[in-house]
Formats: C-alpha cells, sequence, structure tokens
C-alpha cells in the first residue's frame, strides 16, 4: 500500500497545494499576504518553512477564496491607477476598467478644476484626481456612511484632500454649487443580468438600481447641466451595451460633443459630454 504525500509547512508546498484550488496567481497573492513576503521573495525562498499559525491563516483564506470571496475582501486591498485602496465588502472593488474614467477626465480637466464625484464608494476615483491634477478642489458623495468612511480613510492614508458629502446623488450637493467637471460610476447592472449573480460579494446597492439599470445614470444626467460650469465635462462610466442609451441621455439633456470611450476590451465604458454655453 502506497504511502500518503505529506504536504510540508515549506512555501514550496503550501503554494502547491493551494495551486489546484485557487490557481497560483491567487495563492501567491494570498500567501504574500499572510508571509507579508513579496511574489519575488516567495519564489526566491520557496524552501522557507512557513509557522503553523501562518499555514492555518493561509488555509483559511484559500477556502474563503474556493468559496467565492473576492481576492481583496481577503487582504483588504486593491491596486487602482498606481495606488492601493483599501477596501471592504461595503464598497465596490475597483476595477481597471474604470481607469479610462480616469483617463478621459485628465485629458479634459481644465487648471485646477472643481470636481466632483458622485456615488465615491471607495474613493478611487476622488482620490486619483486629486493626487493626479494639480490644484483641484475635488468634492466626492455616496448615500452610504460606512463608504464615506472608507474613501476618507483612502484619502487620509494617500494624502488627498477631499471634502465629502454624504446623500443620494445631487441631494448630497448645495444648490448653488458648480464644478468643472462631474464624474460618476453608479450602479448601472440590470437586475436581471446575468453578470449579477457572480459579484454577489459586492454590495447590491452599487451595483444595480434594482429598476433597469439606467436609472441613476438619468438622475445625474439629468441635473448635471445646472451644476457645471461653462465648458464643463460630465463623464459617466456605465455597462457594455449601454454606450446608445446614455449618449441619448445626455444629448437630450443639451450636452455639446457627446462622445463614448471604450474600454481595454473594445466594450462601450464612458461616455462624456460638454456644457457648451
Amino acid at each position: 500500500m502506497a504511502e500518503e504525500t505529506q504536504i510540508g509547512p515549506s512555501i514550496r508546498a503550501q503554494l502547491g497545494k493551494a495551486t489546484p484550488v485557487i490557481g497560483r496567481f491567487e495563492a501567491m497573492i494570498l500567501l504574500g499576504f499572510v508571509t507579508g513576503r513579496t511574489r519575488e521573495n516567495l519564489i526566491a525562498h520557496d524552501d522557507d518553512e512557513l509557522t503553523d499559525e501562518e499555514i492555518m491563516r493561509f488555509d483559511l483564506l484559500v477556502s474563503l477564496r474556493a468559496a467565492g470571496t473576492p481576492v481583496p475582501y481577503l487582504t483588504g486591498t486593491q491596486e487602482f491607477y498606481g495606488r492601493h485602496f483599501q477596501v471592504t465588502d461595503r464598497v465596490l472593488i475597483p476595477r481597471p476598467d474604470t481607469e479610462v474614467l480616469i483617463e478621459q477626465a485628465l485629458l479634459v480637466a481644465p487648471a485646477a478644476p472643481r470636481i466632483i464625484d458622485l456615488g465615491t464608494g471607495s474613493g478611487c476615483i476622488a482620490v486619483t484626481l486629486a493626487l493626479e491634477i494639480p490644484g483641484a478642489k475635488v468634492t466626492a458623495t455616496d448615500s452610504s456612511s460606512d463608504a464615506l468612511e472608507i474613501a476618507r480613510g483612502n484619502a487620509d492614508v494617500l494624502g488627498a484632500d477631499i471634502r465629502f458629502l454624504e446623500g443620494f446623488w445631487w441631494d448630497a450637493v448645495p444648490a448653488d454649487e458648480q464644478f468643472d467637471l462631474i464624474v460618476s460610476n453608479p450602479p448601472y447592472i440590470r437586475p436581471d443580468d446575468e453578470h449579477l449573480r457572480n459579484l454577489e460579494y459586492e454590495p447590491l446597492g452599487a451595483l444595480t438600481d434594482g429598476i433597469d439599470g439606467l436609472e441613476c445614470l438619468r438622475v445625474i444626467s439629468a441635473g448635471a447641466m445646472a451644476r457645471l460650469s461653462r465648458g464643463g465635462w460630465l463623464l459617466l462610466e456605465h455597462g457594455y451595451d449601454q454606450g446608445a442609451d446614455v449618449r441619448a441621455m445626455l444629448e437630450d439633456a443639451g450636452f455639446a460633443a457627446v462622445r463614448t470611450i471604450r474600454d481595454y476590451g473594445g466594450n462601450d465604458r464612458v461616455t462624456m459630454g460638454r456644457r457648451a454655453d
């Protein structure tokens, strides 16, 4: 009778055990998080032995990941535009596609702009713009006090000066204020969209409006013109199949130079328009 293979305490052995379950890439991330080692260190010293506590913590994280919990919620951090943002399951995980919104905002922002990020979540958009644009005066809103707490923490850690306001969309903003740039990544997934089932660990209210995926986009675009300075821009992130609908919203609201920008996967992702008068 053949002897059972014993899993040893080495880095190599633990990665070998986890890789068939969650893949080597994510196994490396989780083991690096548990041990405080970089990927390069794990590779160069893969014969180092782990402590019983490290193995126990790693095993727990692997099981949670195998059950579906996203890696950023396990490590508490996600990279966005070259910076690391703290995240919990109270906010959406920042995604690379949202960097398209940042890139377009940087192209159209005037000098020392007044910017508002509606529905800031983790604060990744607001913080990034505040740090990337010299002299920017940034306001960020959210209806969730939990989200605002996380966003404030990210702003503090990363050194971004941001004013935070709590409330639903335009209700959070003083009526007489105007901005040079309005940006938002609102809930836009239809409640019957099959992709929603794969996002069960993220806050539902930040993913879908519960109606048709366009309601939050309608509210923002309808109120944006009155909040924009002359020549100011509105930039909205939306779903891959919503470009035509959002362009129609902005054109109906009187925006000029309306156009949709595709993400890195070739899908419609950001629609933008300018207040001309």
